[in-house]
């Protein structure tokens, strides 16, 4: 049954917004004041994800804005424009939407691939960027291409590219959702709830969202055996000129950690990597207070 995409307005301590940016509107949840911290949630989440570290880092003097990616929860669901370059121009949009000319933007799985990709495309609006649960992308298509158990971890990609299939599971109940919030998180954690699987499996239910969230990965998909993919590729191996921050949990099992390592090797100054034990692909939910003190602490040296 569709959901209403006012389903992702939340009532919280934060602001909803809607916002134009780059030809289309964007939702993002806003609260505090000070310098902006951009948050990018990953699939199949939406901006709620963010909500401790964004509560966390307002009482710190940050104005913290969770935006909802393009193609999820409250934000337009358009039917193109879902590869990483749009996806990072979106960002720096909003960013500029919010009256800011810069910000440390900070990311999560899908978001986190963004974040690592603002300092080259989007340069003159990042001042640094955090990723969690992501590697860069060059060490990611290293680790998928090279080793079996990452090819293994990632082949959920694989399915995510037939037509239709994958929207019909995630519109006709919340298994499909579940299933990736289960496999992804630490078999020794009690993370999902049933509160989570139907936060997010409502989440996919608004109208065009499935669609909208596959077509991301799509993207990747179809770009690796046509010239835009080599091409993104050779544009993303440039040095990264601004302070990194990488964030990964011990039990992950989409983005394994002792298969993915190497991204340091992109950043030339400035770089941070912070293994959180005991945690899985989900740290904003699985581990929230830690990873609001390593964001904290991280952002008072920025």
């Amino acid at each position: 049954m569709p959901v209403d995409p006012a389903f992702v307005d939340i009532e919280g301590p934060w602001e909803h917004r809607y916002v134009a940016a780059n030809g289309a509107r964007f939702h993002v949840a806003v609260m505090g004041d000070g310098p902006l911290v951009m948050m990018l949630h990953g699939f199949p989440q939406f901006w709620y994800t963010w909500r401790d570290q964004m509560t966390a880092l307002a009482s710190r003097g940050y104005r913290v804005a969770a935006m909802d990616l393009r193609g999820y929860g409250g934000s337009d669901k358009p039917p193109r424009g879902y590869d990483t370059y749009m996806s990072t121009l979106d960002t720096a949009s909003v960013i500029r939407a919010l009256g800011e000319s810069s910000a440390i933007v900070v990311g999560q799985g899908l978001g986190g691939w963004i974040a690592w990709c603002m300092p080259i495309f989007r340069a003159d609006v990042t001042r640094a960027v955090a990723s969690l649960s992501m590697a860069h992308p060059r060490v990611m298509r290293h680790a998928t291409w090279t080793n079996h158990r990452q090819r293994e971890a990632s082949r959920w990609m694989l399915e995510l590219q037939k037509p239709f299939k994958p929207e019909r599971a995630m519109n006709r109940s919340h298994t499909y959702v579940e299933s990736f919030l289960t496999a992804w998180s630490s078999p020794y954690g009690s993370y999902p709830k049933p509160e989570d699987v139907t936060r997010y499996g409502d989440g996919m239910m608004i109208p065009f969202v499935a669609h909208s969230a596959a077509e991301h990965y799509r993207w990747l998909g179809r770009s690796s055996v046509r010239p835009d993919g080599p091409m993104f590729m050779r544009r993303i191996r440039r040095p990264i000129d601004v302070p990194v921050l990488q964030l990964q949990g011990t039990d992950d099992r989409c983005v394994l950690i002792d298969a993915t390592t190497g991204s340091g090797a992109y950043v030339p100054g400035d770089y941070r990597y912070v293994v959180v034990d005991g945690a899985g692909h989900f740290l904003t939910e699985e581990a929230p207070h830690a990873v609001s003190r390593i964001l904290i602490e991280w952002l008072e040296t920025q």
